[in-house]
C-alpha cells in the first residue's frame, strides 16, 4: 500500500455534515491511492469529551458508508489509536525537545502574555502573539519561579517564513516567528498541547497524507516545526474547504444544518447524504435527488477537482435530505 491517510474525530461534540464531508474526503483520498486508511480518536480535552459520543461517531460514519483499516474499535500493529491512552509518547517527545534545548518552560498567563509590550493578536487558537518573555529565564529563574507555579513548555521558533504546498491551496507560507512566536507544546497542567500530539501521532502511524479541514491551515506551519525540531518527515496536506451556509458563516443549526445522527435517526437516506457532500466537492452533479455510495465515488475522486471555496449549502438542501 502507498501513502497512509486517516481521520481524527473528536467526542466533545456531534459529527456535522462539515466533518462528514471531511471524513469523506480523507478516505477517498485513501482509497485512491489503494493506502490504508486510519482512525484516531483525539480525546485529549478531558472536560469536554462526551460519554458514549466516540461510538456514536464511529457507527455514524459507517453508517455513511466508510470503513478503516484501522481505529480503535478494530485494533491494528500502531495503537493505541485514542490519544488519551498516548500518553507517554507524548511525554516522551516533549524531553527530547527538552533535552536538545529546543523547548523551555513558561510561567505566563494569557492575561500576562496580552499585557506584555501591547502584544499584537496572533493566530486565533494560540491567543496574543507571544513577546517570549521567558525564553531566556536563567536556570537560576526558573527555579525560583517553578516553586511556586507550574510552567507551560513552548518550542523555540526561529524567524522567517514556514512554506509548504498545499494539495489543494498550492504554495503555503506562514512566518510562525512573526504571527505566534514561540508556541505552547505541552500545557502547565502537563497535557500535550494538539500541536504536539498531532506530530507524534501521525509520525508514530505513517500517515502520510492528511486531509483535514482549512481552519486547521494555519496550524500547518507550526506543526511543519515540529517535525523538523523531532527529525522526522512530515506527511502531505491537503485542506480542504469548510462548509458554510447562505451567509458565508460556518455551517450551525441557524442554517438547518442537522448532525449526522440525527439526519440518520429522521430517516435520511446515507448514500443521498453522500451524493450532497460530493456535490459540494466538485466530485458529483449538485442533483437533489442524487444517491450514491462512498465506494462509487473511488474512481471519480481527484484532489484538482475540489474547489479552493468554501461549499455553501442552503437550509432547503439539507431539508431534502428528509423523507
Amino acid at each position: 500500500m502507498s501513502s497512509r491517510g486517516r481521520f481524527a474525530p473528536s467526542p466533545t461534540g456531534p459529527l456535522h455534515l462539515g466533518n462528514a464531508r471531511t471524513a469523506l474526503l480523507s478516505w477517498l483520498a485513501a482509497r485512491t491511492a489503494g493506502a490504508a486508511y486510519v482512525m484516531r480518536v483525539e480525546d485529549l480535552d478531558g472536560p469536554r469529551v462526551r460519554p458514549g459520543l466516540e461510538a456514536r461517531i464511529l457507527e455514524e460514519l459507517r453508517w455513511l458508508g466508510l470503513d478503516w483499516d484501522e481505529g480503535p474499535d478494530v485494533g491494528g500493529p500502531l495503537g493505541p489509536y485514542r490519544q488519551s491512552e498516548r500518553l507517554p509518547r507524548y511525554g516522551a517527545a516533549l524531553e527530547r525537545l527538552r533535552a536538545a534545548g529546543l523547548a523551555y518552560p513558561c510561567f505566563c498567563s494569557r492575561a500576562e502574555i496580552a499585557a506584555a509590550s501591547q502584544a499584537p493578536h496572533g493566530a486565533s487558537d494560540e491567543g496574543p502573539r507571544y513577546p517570549g518573555t521567558c525564553r531566556e529565564l536563567s536556570p537560576a529563574e526558573v527555579a525560583r519561579r517553578a516553586a511556586t507555579r507550574r510552567p507551560a513548555w513552548r518550542l523555540r521558533v526561529a524567524a522567517g517564513p514556514v512554506a509548504f504546498e498545499d494539495g489543494v491551496h498550492g504554495p503555503v507560507a506562514h512566518d510562525v516567528a512573526a504571527e505566534v512566536g514561540d508556541f505552547v507544546i505541552a500545557r502547565a497542567d502537563g497535557v500535550p498541547a494538539y500541536q504536539l500530539a498531532v506530530v507524534v501521532d501521525d509520525a508514530a502511524m505513517q500517515v502520510g497524507e492528511v486531509v483535514r479541514g482549512d481552519d486547521l491551515l494555519p496550524s500547518t506551519a507550526r506543526q511543519l516545526l515540529l517535525y523538523r525540531a523531532l527529525g522526522v518527515a512530515p506527511p502531505r496536506f491537503a485542506h480542504v474547504p469548510l462548509v458554510v451556509g447562505p451567509d458565508g458563516a460556518r455551517l450551525a443549526k441557524r442554517h438547518g444544518a442537522l448532525s449526522l445522527g440525527e439526519l440518520r435517526a429522521r430517516g435520511a437516506d446515507p448514500r443521498a447524504v453522500v451524493a450532497l457532500l460530493a456535490g459540494l466537492s466538485g466530485l458529483a452533479a449538485a442533483d437533489p435527488h442524487a444517491a450514491c455510495t462512498p465506494r462509487e465515488l473511488v474512481g471519480r475522486f481527484s484532489m484538482a477537482r475540489l474547489p479552493r471555496e468554501p461549499a455553501v449549502l442552503s437550509p432547503e438542501r439539507i431539508a431534502a435530505l428528509l423523507p
